[in-house]
């Protein structure tokens, strides 16, 4: 049997191999006009876009931090400066044991309990890619050392950075604040601002005092560096560079050697001191006493000393001269005064006769004089100057307590004055109104009274009561308090004054203004109540001595500080200025739990007004003459 043989189809092979090969060719042409696509895409349509990702990653932005502007005293006397030093910091990304690297830090540099604490604290607050500072202020002896061992610690690096320092410590605290890390609640503001990118690199903002405040001036421009880095992020060249601009120079009115003499003359008392120069509104000084020291919070306070700082029954971080309320005690009289003589309810030689007691119409209730058996036949001048309690109760039912209210709104009770700080608060000046809004009770004739001599609702800051005291000494010419008196641009020579417009003139009458402010002179003569303030001065002193009650008195009871506890006393004020013919400095003191105001509030203010007046310190009283003053108010 044949084998049949079969012919191949040379067509049809000849056919499927045409068929593959154009399939072939036509899937590689639409692959390949793909790549092109791509590639016109890539090349050409986003040219641009990917050019300056080119750049970025070969060109590295760097801030540059500017240097933060200086604070002075009005006589250049330097109250917060900069310098360099070295830091020790770990990076929380290349660190694998924070805690063994630290332990093994120790046995190169000196690393205490207090640096440990804080680090913990700066850890819990930071984010992760934040290099932390472990240790500030490095000596070279420091830096030389670990340098040498540097290559043992991934991570952990020294930087040359520029510290803060206040070299006045706890005498300027509540003035001149602090600066301290920026916060994430304060990253969002500056990003709300649109300041973010002026703080690239920048680690601290202003927190407290002028250094918040002004931190807008103080803080600079940031500078940027464009440098060149190979593929292993290490710089090559710089292509360019826009240097920063440093903050502004504040000049203050403050004198520096003034804000150290009242700080000092208070002793152990707290309180607060504001002294202001009634002609500009130039506050001459501003204490709050006591203070605390700055420099440990611009790194992280550590919690321990924080607890301490913020548990402490002196409550050293209340800024008193801004924030604390008191009530003014006798210090309202002059401004009581004048709104009698301006509402016509009482006339110069117009006189009662105090018994010591007074009674509301139609109230059985009493009300005492601070002298037992009064003062027989008073007037308005002699009310001032032995501050008769029994006048200024009558005083205050015939006026009422809205044109009261409305009176003392004029010399700034009630209101803030609008210094230049933050967090002032604005005290109590009560009211009627005030009263039905706040308790939902009718206003009685006994509140009244209280108020007559600074007591029951009204509350008022030192700061306020410099500035109505100011005023006041100025004729009835009001100026805003402030505390910088110039700022000096870092870009020119040119210096940017602060205006010292009047803010407006209360137009007292002047035989009014003029029997108020003599018999505010007899206040600090013999037969006064701060006789004390002005034995031996070269000049006379225009002055009012408070006392404010802490603890309320029953009915009858009578107050001896003996008997009650020391932070329950009584609280002393002075207002004063001086020369009385011509004002140049007007000041408020409170010394808390001081007692009386002659006695212990108004030498604090004498030792001021020396120095100011006269450049010196007066020395200490003698013996004959401490007896010979007398203390009431």
């Amino acid at each position: 049997m044949k084998k049949r043989v079969e012919f191949k189809n040379h067509q049809r092979e000849i056919f499927h191999f045409q068929l593959r090969l154009v399939v072939g060719i036509g899937f590689v042409s639409v692959l390949l006009a793909i790549l092109l696509v791509r590639f016109f895409y890539l090349q050409v349509a986003r040219h641009n876009y990917y050019q300056t990702l080119s750049e970025s990653n070969r060109i590295a932005i760097i801030p540059i931090v500017p240097n933060r502007g200086q604070i002075l005293d009005r006589n250049g006397e330097v109250l917060a400066h900069n310098y360099s030093g070295y830091t020790l910091e770990i990076n929380q990304n290349k660190t694998a044991d924070i805690e063994a690297t630290i332990n093994e830090l120790s046995t190169l540099v000196e690393i205490t309990n207090k640096d440990r604490k804080r680090f913990k604290k700066l850890l819990a607050e930071s984010h992760n890619f934040e290099t932390l500072v472990i240790r500030n202020r490095l000596s070279d002896e420091e830096v030389a050392r670990f340098a040498a061992q540097q290559y043992r610690f991934p991570g952990v690096e020294i930087k040359a950075r520029l510290f803060r320092d206040y070299p006045f410590g706890e005498k300027t605290s509540h003035l001149i604040g602090y600066i301290g890390r920026i916060n994430d609640a304060e990253v969002d503001q500056l990003e709300e601002n649109d300041l973010a990118a002026n703080y690239r690199g920048s680690d601290y903002i202003g927190k407290t005092g002028l250094e918040q405040s002004y931190e807008s001036d103080l803080h600079g421009t940031t500078g940027i560096e464009q440098v060149e880095v190979d593929a292993g992020g290490r710089a090559v060249r710089m292509l360019s560079r826009t240097a920063p601009v440093s903050g502004n120079t504040l000049i203050l009115s403050i004198d520096a050697k003034l804000q150290e003499i009242a700080e000092q003359s208070f002793g152990d008392y707290r309180g607060a001191l504001i002294a202001i120069d009634p002609n500009n509104g130039e506050v001459l000084a501003f204490v709050s006493k006591p203070g605390y020291d700055p420099n440990p919070f611009i790194d992280g306070i550590d919690t321990q000393s924080w607890d301490e700082l913020n548990n402490s029954p002196d409550v050293p971080l209340n800024n008193r001269a801004l924030r604390g309320q008191y009530p003014p005690g006798s210090t309202i009289k002059p401004f009581m005064a004048l709104a009698g003589l301006n509402f016509h309810t009482r006339k110069p030689e117009q006189t009662i006769s105090d018994a010591g007691v007074y009674y509301v119409p139609g109230s059985s209730r009493q009300y005492r004089d601070w002298k037992a058996g009064g003062h027989g036949s008073v007037n308005l001048f002699k009310a001032i100057q032995m501050s008769c309690d029994t006048y200024f109760y009558g005083l205050a039912i015939d006026l009422g307590i809205d044109n009261i209210a409305n009176y003392l709104s004029r010399f700034g009770f009630g209101k803030k004055t609008g210094i230049d700080l933050e967090g002032e608060t604005s005290g109590l000046l009560p009211s009627q109104e005030w009263k039905t809004k706040r308790y939902q009770q009718i206003w009685y004739p006994g509140d009244t009274v209280s108020v007559g001599i600074g007591q029951g609702y009204s509350l008022v800051t030192p700061l306020q009561l410099a500035f109505a005291t100011s005023t006041l000494a100025n004729n009835g010419v009001a100026y805003k308090p402030h505390l910088v008196k110039e700022v000096q641009s870092s870009r020119s020579s040119e210096n940017r004054l602060i205006a010292t417009e009047p803010l407006y003139d209360l137009n007292i009458e002047p035989k009014d203004l003029d029997l108020v402010r003599r018999a505010m002179v007899a206040v600090t003569q013999p037969g006064g109540t701060a006789v004390y303030a002005s034995l031996g001065a070269p000049y006379h002193i225009a002055g009012k001595t408070g006392t404010a009650q802490v603890i309320a008195m029953k009915q009858g009871e009578k107050y001896d500080a003996k008997n009650v506890d020391e932070r329950l006393r009584d609280h002393a004020w002075f207002i004063a200025y001086a020369p009385a013919e011509k004002p140049k400095i007007a000041l408020v003191v409170l010394a808390e739990n001081g007692g009386h105001g002659g006695g212990t509030a108004a030498p604090i203010a004498r030792k001021v007004m020396d120095y100011y007046l006269l450049g010196k310190v007066p020395k200490p009283l003698t013996d004959a003459e401490v007896k010979g003053a007398k203390e009431h108010d």
